[in-house]
């Protein structure tokens, strides 16, 4: 006997919303979720790959940001996006070198050492496109997401904005 769910399939894109949604409503100022959001760009753009999570994690308690706003921001960097990334970190560094060699590898010697020989010259240009793009990344971000918060965030309403009434004196 099987059981049908006619619930449709949570989708990648609807958990996103979800997301951007949790992140436009947090209580805190825009010019602490556009940071946060921004520092999590420059971490998605960061050549340390393994460790954005941790990353994320130890912004979150170094800096007292929000761990959503963060996350928001470091998720550019996903599985749809690390190959373009990946390429664009080490054409800009390559660019920036003056470098003009393409990157090949020896399939046939997988060991360690092999490896690292391979890996060894393509690593300046890595980490110097990867820096580069953490920047520019960051530094677009923040206005963006500054506007994007104080656009969407549900404005605080009106009757919480208003001044109390001065206390009647009994005497």
């Amino acid at each position: 006997m099987t059981v049908q769910n006619n619930q449709p399939p949570v989708s990648r894109n609807r958990s996103f919303r979800a997301l951007l949604r949790q992140v436009l409503q947090l209580q805190e100022s825009p010019q602490r979720t556009a940071l946060a959001c921004a520092l999590g760009v420059f971490i998605a753009f960061s050549p340390a790959y393994g460790l954005h999570t941790v990353l994320v994690v130890l912004c979150t308690w170094l800096f007292g940001l929000n761990f959503v706003a963060l996350l928001a921001g470091a998720f550019v960097n996903n599985p749809w996006t690390v190959v373009p990334i990946l390429g664009a970190t080490y054409w800009t560094g390559a660019l920036l070198l003056g470098r003009t060699d393409t990157p090949t590898f020896n399939w046939h010697d997988l060991s360690f050492a092999g490896i690292y020989q391979q890996i060894l010259p393509f690593a300046m240009p890595f980490a110097l496109g990867g820096f580069v793009l953490s920047v520019i990344g960051a530094l677009l971000t923040y206005p963006a997401a500054y506007l994007l918060v104080l656009k969407y965030r549900p404005a605080p309403s009106a009757l919480a904005a208003e001044p109390l009434p001065p206390p009647n004196q009994v005497g």
